[in-house]
């Protein structure tokens, strides 16, 4: 019995310790969920070595014959070279110039297929590749199913937001091991006035067979499974998910559970769905999970911008995940742990929490499709680099045609300073919130509230005064107005940025928190030094943890 508890124990911990490395969060809305009609698709990139800056390729035209290297985007290995098409288009970071957007998380799956010996397109190279050769969403599947069926697939299970003016697909697929080429997939459209997400664990489960303006999928999805064994029931019956990566612990708890959490903040019926977000997986006797979270919701209302951008912003706050409740949060309420995320006590596995809000975030967006306006008007990319918490999203038009120097590829990197990299600024800003958190992360919401704001009014003026050089025929000075908007913006907020770092630095150095008075830092009656400084105590209930085992030792004798 003590044999079978540990193996049993050593099989949970390696399915957390699994789940740790792959880390994205997506949330998908169609036009009829938005107010204004406008389709959004989310993406954190979240990871530990990788680097917030924002990704550019001009349209260009290419001779007959040319070919183009592909680098795995996770680790920048050279896969080898597939022809290029005649024509690409521009692509700014997840969106391109026909207000096509695209993001991922990674959901691993079977083992068996994760690897595929020769195959020339990872899931990154996928992506922005695509990005340069389809127009739509539909266009985009049949891109990225085709490039995979051609030239193999050098990634695992992946599931894929893909947004266009009109409509919102999610699109998850598996390669088929080493021995075949390619991969198996399913495409599903999300229902106009719904909403979906992904973070890490496959989505879909039974899917239509005879609806293909609703559901796309590969000729040998369920056939293959079949010759695999892994599946036996009738092709009605076929789950895609619960095949190709069986939801578990780790993919409710660590996976899931985020979805959970934006769904949460924007319909009240969520709470039905708690116990499986914590983990707490019934199934059937096909061994498919039977209370999974839908794979997607109707809104209690039409969302905003700010409510979708408030979806990527969680720690499981009012929830019984909340990050900021256990002693891990320490006395100033820190929503956040350092890794490993899961460990062992007395041959017993546990966990921290993953939440949408991450520490590790590369960077992270909010893609809007505005089917309203000309297309390099009409994109935005609302992009923030570091986390998604305390980032501020910055709108980046997709018809720009240059890059602001502090999101520009090359303006340092994870292991190269840049005092003028947005990266390493907002960074600056967060790792000094971490040490006084509940007090310090106000002065940040104050900053990316106000900014934020700002942008959504000041787009309305830029979108009319580009407009107006579009529809009178010059395209020129329309782009070069979002190209000055959008550098202004980002630049002028790297630079309030940097501000907010030094401010930080003198409020709240060693301890103290420095008096203010009419928006300055008040100095004492002789105006020469401060005014004495407060000194706020630790909470109460964080007293009483530090006597709990010793409390003698501390005990004031008189």
């Amino acid at each position: 019995m003590i044999k079978r508890t540990v193996v049993f124990i050593a099989l949970i911990f390696s399915v957390l310790q699994a789940n740790q490395v792959i880390a994205c969060t997506n949330f998908l809305i169609t036009k009829g969920a938005s107010v204004g009609g406008t389709p959004m698709i989310t993406y954190a990139a979240d990871s530990h070595t990788l680097y917030g800056e924002l990704y550019y390729w001009p349209a260009a035209n290419y001779k007959a014959g040319t070919l183009v290297d592909v680098n795995e985007w996770d680790t920048g290995k050279f896969l080898g070279k597939i022809p290029q098409v005649p024509h690409t288009y521009q692509v700014v970071g997840n969106i391109n110039e026909h207000q096509l957007a695209i993001g991922e998380t990674t959901f691993g799956g079977r083992k068996e297929l994760a690897s595929q010996a020769g195959a020339l397109v990872d899931y990154g190279s996928l992506i922005y590749m695509t990005l340069q050769r389809a127009k739509s969403a539909r266009e985009a599947i049949k891109v990225m199913t085709e490039m995979v069926r051609d030239f193999g697939y050098a990634s695992s299970g992946e599931s894929f937001s893909i947004a266009d003016k009109d409509e919102v697909w999610i699109l998850e697929m598996i390669g088929k091991g080493d021995g075949q080429k390619g991969a198996v997939w399913v495409a599903m459209k999300i229902p106009d006035g719904y909403i979906s997400g992904h973070a890490n664990q496959a989505r879909i489960t039974q899917f239509p067979l005879d609806k293909p303006n609703e559901c796309l999928f590969s000729a040998d999805v369920i056939t293959f499974a079949r010759e695999k064994g892994w599946f036996s029931g009738t092709d009605s019956e076929f789950s895609f998910s619960d095949t190709y990566a069986p939801v578990e612990f780790g993919g409710a708890r660590f996976c899931d559970a985020r979805v959970w959490a934006g769904f949460n903040k924007v319909n009240r019926q969520m709470g039905q769905y708690e116990s499986y977000a914590m983990g707490k997986i019934t199934y059937d006797k096909n061994k498919y999970a039977t209370n999974r979270i839908p794979l997607w919701i109707k809104p209690d209302a039409p969302l905003t911008l700010e409510n979708v951008m408030g979806m990527m912003r969680d720690h499981y706050e009012g929830t019984a995940l909340d990050m900021t409740k256990d002693l891990g949060a320490g006395p100033n309420k820190l929503p956040y742990r350092w890794r490993p995320m899961t460990w062992q006590v007395d041959s017993v596995a546990y966990c921290h929490e993953r939440a949408i809000s991450t520490q590790q975030t590369g960077f992270s967006f909010v893609a809007q499709c505005r089917p309203s306006l000309p297309d390099p008007i009409g994109g935005i990319l609302w992009f923030g680099v570091d986390d998604a918490y305390s980032t501020c999203y910055m709108p980046i038009y997709c018809g720009i045609n240059r890059v602001p120097n502090s999101v520009k590829v090359g303006n340092g990197d994870f292991l190269t300073w840049s005092e003028t990299s947005a990266f390493w600024v907002f960074n600056t800003v967060t790792n000094f919130c971490y040490l006084r958190y509940d007090d310090m992360i106000q002065d940040v919401q104050k900053l990316q509230s106000k900014k934020e704001k700002s942008f959504i009014i000041g787009i309305k003026e830029v979108d009319q005064k580009a407009l107006g050089f579009w529809n009178k025929g010059d395209k020129v000075n329309a782009i070069k107005t979002l190209t000055a908007y959008t550098d202004q913006q980002v630049e002028s907020t790297v630079k309030e940025w940097k501000e907010l770092s030094h401010y930080l630095i003198i409020k709240y150095k060693d301890g103290n928190v420095m008096k203010e008075k009419d928006g300055h830092f008040e100095r004492n009656e002789y105006g020469k030094l401060p005014a004495q400084p407060l000194h706020p105590s630790y909470p109460d209930a964080w007293y009483r943890m530090i006597l709990d085992k010793n409390q003698d030792h501390f005990k004031v004798v008189e």
